[in-house]
């Protein structure tokens, strides 16, 4: 008999899942509940309820410019990932070509090299090409590790489009662009949102790569991370970080439960 389907397997499994989700999630909360602490240092028991942190961080004018920055950077590297990634992830999955596989695990290979060792290997590329750095550095930064995740979304989804729909369209006259723009596009099109949403929240997020290649212009995390050096904005941080949280978090939950809502329906 197979030990999780046993009645002992079973429940060892639910305490484990359960361990998990509260080692993943109980920091989150601690977090929640800290940010309405009306003392400046986080410690319990809470010295009161207050909401003036919230205000705090929405005059800030430093911690708006950072908002400012990594929104702009986030939505302009979305954009190109979602490009690069359509591009990609056709040629990946409708063409056949002499080294496929190694283009495929290039693509991906951001995956696996460590944020760190690519931030330094950018810094030294701009600097040997003499280019100063700034948001654009930071956005081709954010392109080439946000492209992997927009490839992963899009490539299953055209794989479950029958090849044969884009034939009837050659078929029938229609040119490649006319066949991408009324077959292609809308059959991919939430995976394409799904990619945006999380190429976006990779971007606004990310801390290694743009600490190496940003400029003038701090990014929110950059912001963040000098913040936490002086006690008293401390609470500010807490409260901004819950609310990017909570924002992050039901992005990609709804990004992914709309592309599963579509799928199911693609699939009956």
């Amino acid at each position: 008999m197979d030990v999780a389907l046993s009645k002992h397997g079973a429940w060892v499994l639910r305490a484990f899942f359960t361990l998990v989700v509260l080692f993943l999630y109980a920091p989150i909360v601690i977090l929640l509940i800290f940010s309405f602490n009306s003392s400046e240092v986080p410690t319990f028991p809470l010295s009161g309820f207050t909401l003036h942190w919230y205000h705090e961080f929405l005059v800030n004018a430093d911690l708006r410019d950072a908002l400012k920055t990594s929104g702009i950077i986030a939505a302009v590297t979305s954009l190109g990932a979602v490009l690069l990634g359509v591009l990609s992830s056709i040629a990946l999955v409708r063409r056949r070509f002499r080294g496929r596989a190694v283009v495929s695990a290039l693509l991906l290979s951001p995956l696996v090299i460590p944020y760190v060792v690519f931030g330094i290997s950018l810094l030294l590329l701009f600097h040997q090409l003499g280019v100063p750095r700034g948001v654009p550095t930071v956005v081709v930064g954010h392109i080439v590790i946000s492209l992997p995740y927009t490839i992963l979304v899009l490539v299953p989804r055209l794989q479950q489009i029958d090849a044969t729909l884009e034939e009837a369209a050659y078929d029938l006259g229609a040119s490649r662009l006319r066949t991408f723009r009324s077959i292609t596009l809308p059959l991919i099109l939430p995976a394409i949102v799904s990619a945006f949403l999380i190429a976006f929240t990779t971007s606004f997020d990310e801390y290694a790569v743009a600490s190496f290649v940003v400029g003038t212009r701090a990014t929110f995390p950059i912001y963040l991370y000098s913040a936490l050096r002086f006690p008293s904005q401390l609470p500010q941080v807490i409260a901004v970080a819950v609310v990017v949280l909570v924002l992050s978090l039901t992005v990609i939950v709804a990004a992914e439960v709309g592309r599963r809502v579509v799928d199911r329906r693609v699939g009956a």
